[in-house]
C-alpha cells in the first residue's frame, strides 16, 4: 500500500509507545500516534489526558482535551489535580506524548511565541500542561513535521525543557526522568546522543535521502554511524489509521487527515 510521508510519521511514532504503559498524551498528532499505538500494536496501554480521563478509548479522535468522547469511553475520570499531583508528578507516568511548535537540539519545545516575548512575530498556543509533561514523565515523546522553522538552532522561548543546555543539564535542573528519548518526524526518528544529549537521526524513513533532513533542519543536524532505515508501514497500521481518521472526519466533519 503506498502512504503519505504524515501517515509514516504517525504509524513510526505510534511504534514507540511500548504495550502497557502510562501515557500522558497531548491533543494532536500525540493523540493521533497514541490512539493509533492502542488500536496495533499497544492494545493495553493506558492514555490518561489533561482533563482527568485515565484509560480513554475514544473511537475517534478528540478536538480538545475538553471532548466528551475522552470521558465517555475512559475507565474512570478524575479531578485534573490529581493527574497532575498524584499521576505525574507522583512519577506514575512512563511516557508524555508531545508535540510542538519548535524545539532545538536538545530536546527543548517552544510553544508560547515566535520572536520576541513582548512583542513576537507569531504568538502560539501556549504551555497547557506540557511543561509538567515534560518535567516529570519517565520518558517524553515528541512527534511534529520537519523543517527549518519548526527544527531551530535556537529557540525564541522555552516553554518546555528537554535536555536544557545538553549534557547533565537536566539533571542538574533537578528534574526527574529520562526527559525526550525520541523526536518522530515526516522525515526520520531522531534520538538523543549518549553522553551530549543532543538529537542525531537514528533512523531515515524510506525515500528520504540525509540532504531532504539537512535541508529541513535549523542546525547542523548529525547521523548515528549506525542509522537505520525506518521499516514500512504495514497494511494493518494504514487501514488502522485510515479508518481512525475517517471515524473522526465523520464526526466532525472534517476531512479525512485533518485531526
Amino acid at each position: 500500500m503506498s502512504y503519505s510521508t504524515s501517515e509514516m510519521m504517525t504509524v513510526a511514532a505510534a511504534r514507540r509507545l511500548r504495550n502497557g504503559a502510562v501515557c500522558f498524551v497531548g491533543i494532536g498528532l500525540p493523540s493521533k500516534a497514541a490512539n493509533l499505538a492502542r488500536l496495533t500494536s499497544s492494545p493495553d496501554v493506558v492514555l490518561i489526558y489533561e482533563s482527568g480521563p485515565i484509560g480513554a478509548k475514544p473511537t475517534v479522535l478528540p478536538l480538545s482535551i475538553g471532548d466528551g468522547e475522552l470521558a465517555e469511553t475512559a475507565d474512570t475520570v478524575v479531578p485534573t489535580g490529581e493527574i497532575f499531583r498524584y499521576w505525574l508528578q507522583g512519577g506514575r507516568i512512563d511516557v508524555g506524548f508531545l508535540g510542538a511548535a519548535q524545539v532545538d537540539r536538545f530536546g527543548n519545545i517552544n510553544t508560547t511565541v515566535v520572536g520576541d516575548y513582548h512583542a513576537p512575530r507569531t504568538r502560539l498556543p501556549g504551555a497547557g500542561g506540557a511543561p509538567e509533561i515534560a518535567g516529570s514523565a519517565k520518558q517524553v515523546l515528541i512527534i511534529l513535521k520537519q523543517s527549518p522553522r519548526a527544527f531551530v538552532d535556537k529557540l525564541d522561548f522555552i516553554t518546555s525543557v528537554g535536555h536544557g543546555e545538553g549534557g547533565d543539564s537536566r539533571k542538574r535542573l533537578g528534574l526527574p526522568g529520562e526527559g525526550p528519548v525520541g523526536i518522530i518526524t515526516d522525515l526520520c526518528i531522531m534520538e538523543p546522543e549518549a553522553g551530549s544529549n543532543e538529537f542525531v537521526v537514528t533512523s531515515i524513513h524510506p525515500g528520504v535521502t540525509r540532504e531532504q533532513i539537512i535541508a529541513a533542519t535549523g542546525w547542523a543536524i548529525r547521523f548515528a554511524d549506525d542509522a537505520q532505515t525506518t521499516a514500512a508501514p504495514t497494511e494493518l497500521e494504514l487501514t488502522a489509521l485510515r479508518d481512525l481518521e475517517e471515524r473522526t472526519a465523520a464526526a466532525h466533519g472534517q476531512k479525512p487527515g485533518e485531526a
